[in-house]
This record gives C-alpha cells, sequence and structure tokens, in this order.
C-alpha cells in the first residue's frame, strides 16, 4: 500500500566555496538557524530540518509556505533526487513526479527515444514504449520535432513533452510542483481534462504551491513550511484558516 514516512527529515547543502575564515564570520555574524556549520566543518544550508510525517493512501496533500520555505526540497528528496544528511524517509509505491521538466532527459536523444527510454525504465515493453511516444507525440502536438534531438527544443516545447511524458502513465504517488500549471494557455486548456484524471487516479497526490485556489481544489491535508521546518500539519481550514491569496513563485532551489 503506498505510504511516505518521515522521520527527523534532514537535508543540507554544503556552500564549498565559503570557506573562508573571514567569509565564515560573516556569514555566521548576520545567519539563521539555516546556515551553520556541518561535522566537517563546511558551511551548509538547512534546507529541511527534524521533519516528522506519514501520509497514507487517498491523502491529498499541499505543502505551503513562503519562497524559500522548503516545498520543492521536500518533493525532490520524496522522489529521490535528494538523500539526507540525517534521519529517514521511507516510500512506498510507484512515483510520478512533475517537478523538473528536464529531468531523466538526455538532450542527445529525439523526443521519441526519450519517450522509449522512460517506457522501458517504468518496465514497459519496448513494443508498448513505442505505442506510447505515438500517443505523447499526438497529444504534444510536437509533430516532426518529436524525431530531433530535445536540446533543440524550445522551454514551451520541452514543457509540452515533459507533461506528456509525465501524465502518460498514472503512478501510485504523484508529486507536482505547480510550474506545470503555468504553462501555455492553451495546451493547458488542452491538458486540464488528462491532468485532472492523473491527479484523482493517483492514490497519494503532493503538491508544492502558492495558489490557494490550487489547494482547496485538489487537497484535503496541508503541510506548512517554514524555514526548512514544519510549522503546521492538518486539515486545510485549521493550517490556512482564511487564506485565499495566491503568492507569486519564483526558482528558489529551497522553495
Amino acid at each position: 500500500m503506498p505510504r511516505i514516512e518521515a522521520r527527523d527529515l534532514t537535508i543540507e547543502f554544503p556552500l564549498y566555496h565559503h570557506n573562508a575564515r573571514s567569509l565564515k564570520k560573516r556569514l555566521f555574524a548576520g545567519a539563521t538557524r539555516r546556515v551553520k556549520q556541518d561535522s566537517e566543518s563546511r558551511v551548509v544550508v538547512a534546507a529541511l530540518s527534524d521533519l516528522n510525517f506519514t501520509i497514507g493512501k487517498g491523502e491529498r496533500v499541499a505543502l505551503v509556505g513562503s519562497n524559500g520555505a522548503g516545498k520543492t526540497t521536500l518533493l525532490r528528496a520524496i522522489a529521490g533526487i535528494y538523500e539526507p544528511v540525517a534521519g529517514r524517509l521511507l516510500v512506498e509505491g510507484e512515483i510520478g513526479s512533475l517537478i523538473d521538466p528536464g529531468a531523466g532527459m538526455n538532450p542527445l536523444l529525439t523526443g521519441r527515444e526519450n519517450i522509449v527510454l522512460r517506457g522501458l525504465y517504468r518496465g514497459l515493453t519496448e513494443r508498448d514504449g513505442r505505442a506510447m511516444a505515438d500517443e505523447i507525440a499526438e497529444f504534444s502536438g510536437l509533430g516532426e520535432f518529436i524525431d530531433l534531438p530535445i536540446r533543440g527544443y524550445s522551454a514551451g516545447m520541452n514543457v509540452r513533452l515533459s507533461f506528456a511524458m509525465a501524465t502518460a502513465i498514472a503512478p501510485e504517488i504523484l508529486l507536482m510542483d505547480e510550474w506545470f500549471l503555468a504553462g501555455d494557455a492553451n495546451f493547458m486548456a488542452k491538458a486540464e481534462d488528462r491532468l485532472t484524471r492523473l491527479v484523482t487516479g493517483a492514490d497519494i497526490l503532493i503538491i508544492a504551491t502558492h495558489s490557494m485556489d490550487i489547494v482547496r481544489k485538489w487537497c484535503t491535508r496541508a503541510i506548512k513550511l517554514d524555514a526548512g521546518r514544519i510549522v503546521a500539519d492538518g486539515p486545510l481550514d485549521e493550517v490556512l484558516g482564511g487564506e485565499n491569496v495566491s503568492v507569486a513563485s519564483d526558482s528558489s532551489p529551497l522553495r
């Protein structure tokens, strides 16, 4: 049964170019609890600190908080992109992630080749992978570009390909970052039904977002992060109260 469990989950990013003694002094003089020195005397940023939670089948969870709170870092940890430096993170179930449009893509390969490789990774046969490539090529509207190396794709083409690939197979655990909802308006209107089926079909949904409209539409539980720590976790009304304002996001790696 799909399940996610974190116990004292901690993730830190070393700042390798900030080891000079005078620079360390300046950093620590004005630092918050997120900038510290680890056991190897390196300056590190504590992206996530001592997180504890359990998410079970049927839950729809929003990760909320200001820019830099740690939402996307937590998504990437659950996806297996980041390894904890302390504590543990248990993830049971097949994961599908709509986090990074370029994740797992080989820019030297064509769109079709990337799709087939993704299918093989997900356990499909090569024949099924090629059939999936035909469906994705049609849905994404890439036309003849599907057989060109993706390093020549525009940002919009990459988003369309990534979205179509990520939504082609329904996962047990769906991880989403809200950038997927901010693509080309015409394409997203076309993709809305596909995305809705994926979201409702997943056993577990976790989405990092600033939009209270998205939270209240799709989620039943919210985990609020601040400075890499959980400050609230529970039903939407309990965590969010009367919040209904969307806040613009940025591309911070600690978002």
